[in-house]
């Protein structure tokens, strides 16, 4: 905005009035307003990589992956004997039965109790892996006959194991709706549970067995 003012010493050479440029005031602002920074907000990600640093790329190789192992291990540093605690820890949570440690499909006192009444009796599934191994061994056999016999065995076998493992399953799971009736019990899954851990060697099950064949589980 220009506005015409009058000097206070005026000469020939001068004129009367010279033109003074005054600059044109803001228009006021609200109560609470921020004035902008000249340019855009980062996103949350990308501030964070920038704290974070670049991302390195994945090891190319065998050898630079146990090197960038190790020196995490630097980094935090633990000591071995620590280490082996906490894995020797958890391999012991996981034979008790501990859910802290045990898979997802062994936690809870369901299938601690289904464990339970597989574990309380004897079973002809317990055979099934001995009864590969026969079969294995009976196939290098020179002689027909014997593999004859050992084939008519072993499909006799598979097919008293299938209808034990059926009855076990269906009993199992009456027990288990009748122990505890607010659980939605599926047959379907708290059978074939029943059926793997049944088929399993006894000294080989985990979680290892907390009672004997024929202890009585209430």
């Amino acid at each position: 905005m220009r506005f015409l003012r009058r000097s206070s010493t005026t000469t020939e050479d001068s004129p009367a009035d010279e033109a003074v440029t005054v600059p044109e005031t803001a228009e006021p602002h609200k109560k609470g307003y921020t004035p902008g920074k000249g340019r855009a907000t980062p996103k949350r990600r990308e501030a964070e990589g920038k704290r974070r640093g670049p991302v390195k790329a994945a090891p190319r190789s065998t050898w630079e992956a146990m090197k960038r192992a190790r020196e995490l291990r630097k980094a935090n540093p633990q000591s071995k004997d620590e280490r082996r605690a906490k894995i020797q820890a958890q391999r012991e949570g996981y034979a008790a039965g501990d859910d802290r440690y045990v898979p997802a499909r062994d936690r809870g006192p369901v299938k601690a109790y289904v464990r339970d009444l597989v574990d309380s009796r004897r079973n002809l599934l317990g055979l099934f892996m001995p009864l590969a191994i026969l079969v294995f061994v009976s196939l290098l056999v020179p002689y027909e006959l014997v593999r004859s016999y050992a084939t008519l065995a072993t499909t006799l076998l598979l097919l008293a194991m299938a209808v034990e493992g059926v009855l076990s399953g269906r009993r199992i799971t009456r027990q288990v709706r009748a122990k505890f009736p607010k659980e939605t019990v599926r047959g379907g899954s708290i059978g074939w549970y029943a059926f793997v851990r049944a088929s399993q060697l006894r000294k080989l099950r985990l979680p290892k067995p907390r009672v004997k064949p024929g202890d009585k589980v209430d």
